[in-house]
């Protein structure tokens, strides 16, 4: 683990209000060490694990905004770059639960709660339906959360009303507890501070390029650990209508090298299967082949699930290897393989400018998720 101690550039708060800065001159892939840098800050332990509606997580907020300042985007939030999201904290009663196991021989036993067992009180997250229903919520149970989301204009004159999302969620586990060895920070250097460095290195190499002919809108959410809680908020309050979204890319974890992808530089797509979108850009020479671990769903397992049950055609890209340290302390800047990241971030760059500025991905038969049905 790294030090910790403060870093009083990370932390300063964005001015919204000022001008934008002024597109990069001239665009230039992105290198090991512009990831280190990047990819450093957000798993710092000054980040503190970048805990939803914690102030590790808006110090973490504060920092993407800033690159995203730094790379030109325009702001797109209802607050500069920050789409604010209305979340509570919420006393919950949790109550004693039984167990339930199946036998060798295919019977189910099951086990009824322990009478004894103590009632337990927990907090939780909950996102309200509207900004307004916080006024009267006490100020310590309403902390601060938002999305941070910028934009890149298109320049077609038609295609510029469709847009394509980039995105990944920049929360992760928080402090946890006493920990081990000292330390108790999950800093979540895969999952998901990979795919917020990728969003953010995807929108400079775009914007100091030539104008994609589509919108490119690139977000980075809160509360995916807990329930894609900004995710939800986004979709229920798009900056940009989602009848104009023409695709979703969501990036996470792809610190490290997948062998069943092919290796350093390679990455695959969840739900490859289910649309054309794989297949286009693997014939345009993207490195990136369909999801080799099918059976662990991981095309229901992050953000992009959310917009594919809106008819979005939307899928992440990632080159988890099912590495032990998931969701654990030990997933930290040491483990992280930043030539192997560089390579997949300029592959997604090719990606995002292929899905700009080409023909709008769609469906295969029988591919988009069916809307969930509530009883």
């Amino acid at each position: 683990m790294l030090r910790r101690f403060v870093l009083p550039l990370l932390i300063a708060a964005v001015s919204l209000a000022s001008p934008l800065a002024s597109p990069l001159a001239a665009q230039k892939p992105t290198t090991p060490a512009d990831v280190r840098r990047v990819l450093g800050a957000l798993a710092h332990d000054s980040m503190e694990g970048r805990g939803s509606a914690t102030v590790g997580g808006a110090r973490a907020a504060r920092f993407i905004a800033a690159e995203m300042k730094k790379a030109g985007l325009e702001p797109l939030g209802d607050s500069g770059y920050f789409q604010r999201v209305p979340v509570t904290r919420d006393s919950v009663t949790v109550q004693p639960r039984g167990t339930t196991r199946r036998n060798a021989d295919g019977t189910v036993t099951t086990t009824p709660p322990d009478p004894a067992a103590p009632i337990r009180k927990m907090e939780r997250l909950r996102v309200r339906e509207s900004l307004a229903a916080l006024d009267t919520v006490p100020l310590e149970r309403k902390p601060a959360a938002v999305n941070v989301v910028g934009v890149i204009r298109g320049s077609d004159p038609t295609l510029k009303d469709e847009y394509i999302l980039v995105d990944a969620h920049y929360d992760h586990l928080g402090m946890r507890g006493p920990g081990v060895n000292g330390d108790s920070i999950f800093n979540g250097a895969d999952d998901d501070a990979s795919g917020v460095t990728a969003v953010l290195e995807i929108a400079r190499q775009i914007n100091a390029g030539a104008k994609p002919k589509r919108t490119i809108v690139f977000a980075a959410t809160m509360g995916e650990e807990v329930g894609l809680l900004g995710t939800n908020w986004y979709i229920a309050h798009p900056p940009i209508p989602l009848t104009q979204m023409a695709a979703n890319l969501e990036i996470e974890m792809i610190a490290r090298p997948d062998s069943l992808a092919g290796g350093v530089g390679k990455a695959w797509l969840t739900g490859y299967e289910r649309s054309n979108m794989g297949e286009t850009l693997a014939a345009k020479g993207v490195p990136i082949v369909p999801d080799k671990r099918p059976s662990e769903n991981f095309f229901q397992r992050s953000d992009n699930i959310a917009f594919a049950m809106k008819g979005i055609v939307a899928h992440t890209l990632s080159s988890f290897n099912l590495h032990k340290d998931y969701h654990q302390l030990t997933d930290d800047i040491s483990r992280v393989d930043f030539d192997h990241m560089a390579g997949v971030i300029n592959a997604a760059v090719a990606a995002t400018r292929i899905l700009s500025d080409g023909t709008k991905p769609e469906w295969k038969a029988g591919g988009k998720p069916e809307p969930r049905t509530r009883p």
